[in-house]
């Protein structure tokens, strides 16, 4: 076997590939061959495998950016569940026939009377749904104060039929109370200024670049055969 063909079955090795003969009887012979795979050996490996870059201990910043545990706001959640159940006793009167309004307009009635306090009762199990109910229902409520101060000046609807709107106010409100809340929640605290940064002993965040977050690397996909 001669040089060349022992270095391109060794090549073959080294690339996990079938080789075409054995070049294991001419490297026993050939010192220069054995120097020659030795030399590729430490090549490859040196390709394959590279130092670790050093990276900072960034366990403190990322602590101080961390908002503290908070409570989960069930006084406001319990406040708004008994306002919905409270919503729902005239709604389901309504819609039983306990409270005459009018035919089927009175259904219709009813039936928006208890989604409105379905909602909110939802919102108070699980505050992540306010903020999708705080357009419908302040909507709502802004209409139904207008059209109610009108009837009232009129003299078209008592004071007491107006009070038992109270409910249909304070769900909206405390809608907003909860939404706000928890919308920020899990939402890291703002990074350290560079004076902040500099004043750290230990610090290991260059101070020009403290307050603004690192650019993420683009990284481009590949696709069919540049796969391989």
């Amino acid at each position: 076997m001669r040089c060349e063909e022992c270095r391109e079955a060794l090549s073959a090795r080294l690339d996990g590939e079938a080789e075409p003969a054995s070049p294991d009887e001419h490297l026993a012979s050939c010192a220069k061959c054995r120097e020659w795979f030795a030399g590729a050996e430490r090549l490859r490996r040196a390709m394959l495998l590279r130092p670790a870059p050093p990276v900072p201990d960034l366990t403190a910043a990322i602590l101080e950016r961390t908002p503290a545990p908070s409570g989960d706001g069930w006084g406001l959640r319990i406040a708004l569940a008994v306002v919905a159940i409270a919503q729902l006793g005239p709604a389901f009167a309504q819609l039983l026939g306990t409270a005459h309004d009018g035919g089927h307009l009175g259904h219709e009635s009813g039936a928006w009377n208890l989604a409105v306090g379905i909602g909110p009762l939802t919102a108070a199990l699980r505050p992540k749904t306010a903020g999708g109910q705080l357009p419908l229902l302040t909507g709502f409520v802004g209409v139904l104060a207008v059209w109610s101060a009108g009837d009232l000046a009129a003299g078209q609807v008592a004071l007491s039929r107006v009070a038992t709107h109270v409910l249909v106010v304070l769900g909206p409100a405390l809608l907003y109370a909860v939404h706000r809340g928890h919308r920020d929640r899990g939402t890291p605290l703002p990074a350290a200024t560079a004076d902040d940064t500099a004043a750290t002993p230990g610090s290991t965040v260059d101070a020009p670049t403290a307050g603004r977050p690192r650019p993420r690397a683009f990284r481009r996909q590949a696709h069919s055969r540049h796969v391989a």
